[in-house]
């Protein structure tokens, strides 16, 4: 069976689901290794994350799901792929403060929700 490894970045109390030796005081970060052709939600579902606990979702970079708006479960992965996932309760990642490239699936889902504004603050 071909495998694929993700590097996956845990934020906040989502630390949780990883194992001990991979938590460090506000994240988690560890290599998951699943079947090839798995989707967002095996890899929640390894690690026993309920999809409603995570906010914020990046992939590669790409934001791919927001509080209340998860597109992204039927999302295929790929070998290499790197997959930060961000408690509710987090701010938006300081890295983004101009905003951030959005997945196909969430700017569609967003569009039908009457849209996602962002603008970059002025001095």
């Amino acid at each position: 069976m071909e495998m694929i490894t993700l590097d996956v970045w845990l934020y906040g109390p989502l630390a949780q689901y990883a194992d001990e030796a991979s938590r460090r005081a506000a994240h988690a970060n560890v290599r998951m290794v699943l079947p090839a052709n798995s989707k967002l939600a095996d890899l929640l579902a390894l690690l026993n994350l309920p999809t409603e606990e995570r906010g914020i979702t990046f992939i590669n970079g790409t934001l791919s799901a927001m509080p209340g708006v998860q597109p992204d479960l039927d999302r295929p992965l790929c070998d290499g792929d790197r997959v930060a996932l961000f408690h509710l309760k987090s701010m938006w990642p300081f890295q983004y403060r101009d905003g951030a490239a959005l997945s196909p699936e969430l700017r569609s889902a967003m569009q039908s929700l009457g849209g996602l504004f962002h603008q970059q603050a002025r001095e």
